[in-house]
């Protein structure tokens, strides 16, 4: 299955730049169309706090101050994506010309972000999200969450960092749950076309289910030929030893089932979908 619609929510300027990387080098791969998409919060969300003692008159200063920044944040976005898209010279169409070339286009909606982007990616064959600066918690991100849980699509991080490559080199971290095989389903297009596949293992990783073996003789049936390479945790962190092994590799991309274990056991306690989401610095695929 070709790649055809992609989308990309941005929310700031902060990690925008990475990510519009990411999403165009990923559309002229697959000859597709990229969709940036900036959800703008409505300032009548504030209206509630009537209800809390606040006087008619500071909360609409709040709602015009909302307001501003809301209207400052999506012009600073939107000149963002038409410095890149000009730069890198990417034909912009709100709809896709032809099947012969990357195109893109920008849209701004007001709302809830993670409304938003999780209906929207329902209908995307991959979301883009950016991935916050460094001392913010990705993992509580709530677009990247809504997409995860909500859409049933595959999701794409971008780094921090725009890597050269996209999907030349793929791992694949699997553990035989229902997770990571949902996740090989949705890496299929790029392990398709992918130089080289790796598949990670680890017995501390590992659960009930098929194991690395079995996953390569799959992967055969599609003519995706894949090695497999057993890791071991980094003081104790399953997570620092799948992405020390795949850097080891050279991987531009890094395929994973998320969220095996509940997400708020994982928040409190940690576990190797948090820890992949806050340390990974190459490009990762998840799929729930």
């Amino acid at each position: 299955m070709a790649i055809r619609k992609i989308l990309l929510p941005l929310a700031s300027t902060a990690a925008g730049e990475a990510a519009l990387s990411t999403a165009l080098m990923a559309a002229q791969i697959w000859k597709a169309h990229v969709t940036a998409l900036h959800v703008r919060m409505d300032s009548r969300d504030v209206a509630p706090l009537a209800g809390e003692g606040l006087s008619g008159a500071i909360i609409e200063e709040m709602i015009a101050a909302t307001e501003k920044e809301g209207n400052e944040r999506a012009h600073a976005v939107r000149g963002m994506f038409d410095h890149f898209v000009s730069e890198h010279n990417v034909i912009v169409s709100d709809s896709r010309p032809g099947q012969n070339t990357a195109t893109a286009s920008f849209a701004i909606v007001t709302g809830r972000e993670e409304d938003f982007v999780a209906q929207l990616a329902r209908l995307a064959d991959l979301t883009v999200i950016p991935r916050p600066e460094s001392g913010e918690d990705v993992s509580s991100s709530d677009a990247l969450h809504a997409v995860l849980f909500d859409s049933g699509r595959p999701i794409l991080i971008a780094p921090r960092t725009a890597f050269p490559t996209l999907g030349a080199r793929i791992c694949i971290a699997w553990n035989g749950t229902a997770e990571s095989a949902t996740a090989v389903w949705g890496a299929l297009p790029w392990l398709s076309r992918a130089e080289a596949v790796r598949i990670l293992c680890s017995d501390g990783y590992q659960r009930r289910g098929p194991r690395a073996p079995e996953l390569a003789a799959y992967l055969a049936c599609h003519d995706v030929h894949a090695e497999i390479a057993t890791f071991r945790p980094i003081d104790r962190e399953v997570g620092a030893g799948l992405l020390a092994a795949a850097r080891e590799f050279d991987a531009d991309l890094l395929s994973m089932g998320a969220y095996s274990h509940s997400r708020l056991r994982q928040l409190i306690l940690g576990g190797v979908t948090r820890y992949v989401l806050e340390h990974a610095s190459m490009p990762v695929m998840m799929n729930r």
